[in-house]
């Protein structure tokens, strides 16, 4: 057996390690898709009603777990354990903070894109500054994230956000857009950094700290075009395969991925659409005050009625304005990461069921001896401590992403159910003032 597979520890925040006797974040509650019905898969999926003390909206810091990498490639150098002993002795110090601002257009004779700036501020001995500054396009940030997956592959890789848009709905180069954007990689950053095992990827230090010429460079040392095509037709040929057995506790973890996808992607939608008839309202109704005081104008004797009316319209024009900004801003991105968030799950566990094809490709191979035995028995060896360590690794992130993804949602419609209380509220001090200024709109 080469290498050892150690257990990741839970930091001390009091979280439970992963993959640890199928148990929930939550401790008592089983994990999702063990009692094999679909209705107490939903209802720990988007339950947000259970308890008070589910309510309560935990620090990120609190929500992550200290795990080892199962990865063979994952960097082992001193200075790099010597920051995980750091992060398990002193669980609440972040040494690595990252921001991703002043977006900025390019043009040449062949494209326009967009760079975004990403400063880097760490107190990491591994570096070799504590500041830096560096400007990165949306092709950076999709080779970062293709190399944490192959280095990584059962790991739960933050998702991007998309590369294309749905036609029709905004302009690429829109303001709104490139706005949205920026704080999709902003997040998708800071993720990997408060990862106990991305954070300390070597590609992820050289995104940050290397300037244009030196990422480029660094691009060109993986694999080749051939070797590339060489491991997507493996994985293509292990995919067409499948796995004999999957553990039931994966067979648990992809029912309750299905599940979680369907009830995410139907939120997402219904969000949508509500944030689109709020737009629509909001567009038509502020039409109505300017109109309001042109009328006035011409109207001497209700003049002060219909000024009226359109102060009224326009108090609910801001009210409108500020729910929909709320809705836009706390809820819908939330929501929209977690669609994205469901299609990686279903990547990681295609990857791990590659692995474990592979073995099981082995294994038939030996049983009929159509091989040298000797090699197919050290490959055997290989492949077991392999699939052993990329399970851990999933059980693991699985844990940790699903803690993350319930305090977030939470999160994300307690923020949006006080905003509209809130609006309620102001909807009933303004109420005398509507009625009144419906009163004076029937009078007219």
């Amino acid at each position: 057996m080469e290498g050892e597979c150690r257990a990741p520890q839970a930091r001390s925040s009091g979280l439970p390690a992963g993959g640890g006797g199928g148990e929930s974040p939550g401790g008592d509650a089983p994990l999702p898709g063990s009692s094999g019905s679909s209705a107490l898969l939903q209802a720990e999926v988007l339950d947000l009603d259970e308890d008070e003390d589910d309510l309560e909206v935990f620090s990120k810091d609190a929500s992550l777990m200290d795990m080892n990498s199962f990865s063979p490639v994952m960097p082992t150098s001193p200075l790099s354990m010597i920051n995980q002993v750091k992060f398990e002795d002193e669980p609440d110090l972040k040494d690595l903070f990252i921001t991703v601002d002043e977006p900025e257009s390019h043009v040449t004779t062949i494209e326009t894109f967009i760079t975004y700036r990403i400063i880097t501020k760490t107190s990491r001995g591994e570096f070799d500054s504590s500041e830096f500054e560096v400007r990165r396009r949306y092709q950076d940030f999709l080779w970062l994230k293709e190399r944490l997956e192959e280095a990584h592959p059962t790991l739960i890789i933050p998702p991007l956000p998309e590369k294309f848009i749905v036609k029709g709905m905004v302009e690429r180069f829109n303001d709104d857009f490139i706005e949205t954007r920026r704080k999709a990689l902003h997040k998708f950053l800071n993720r990997i950094a408060d990862h106990p095992t991305l954070t300390f990827n070597e590609d992820f230090k050289v995104f940050l700290t290397a300037q244009a010429w030196e990422l480029s460079s660094h691009k060109k040392q993986g694999p080749g075009l051939l070797s590339r095509m060489g491991q997507t037709v493996r994985a293509v040929a292990l995919s067409m395969r499948g796995v004999k057995s999957r553990p039931e506790e994966f067979m648990e973890m992809n029912n309750f991925i299905e599940i979680f996808s369907q009830k995410i992607n139907l939120i997402d939608k219904i969000s949508q659409r509500i944030y689109k008839e709020e737009r629509e309202y909001f567009d038509e109704m502020k039409e109505y005050g300017p109109i309001h005081i042109l009328w006035s104008a011409s109207e001497e004797d209700l003049a002060d009625t219909l000024k009226g009316v359109a102060s009224c319209i326009d108090r609910c024009c801001k009210a409108t304005e500020k729910r929909m900004s709320g809705l836009s801003e706390a809820l819908l991105p939330v929501v929209h990461e977690y669609v994205l968030y469901s299609e990686m799950l279903m990547g990681v566990m295609k990857r791990r069921d590659q692995i474990q094809a592979e073995l099981d490709s082995k294994v038939e191979a030996l049983t009929s001896k159509k091989a040298d035995t000797d090699l197919l028995t050290e490959e055997i060896g290989k492949l077991e401590d392999k699939v052993e360590c990329a399970n851990n690794a999933l059980k693991a992130d699985w844990e940790r992403w699903k803690q993350n993804m319930q305090n977030d949602i939470k999160s994300a419609f307690t923020d949006m159910a006080e905003e509209n209380i809130h609006s309620y509220e102001q909807t009933i001090y303004y109420g005398p003032i509507y009625s009144s200024c419906k009163e004076k709109e029937e009078m007219i």
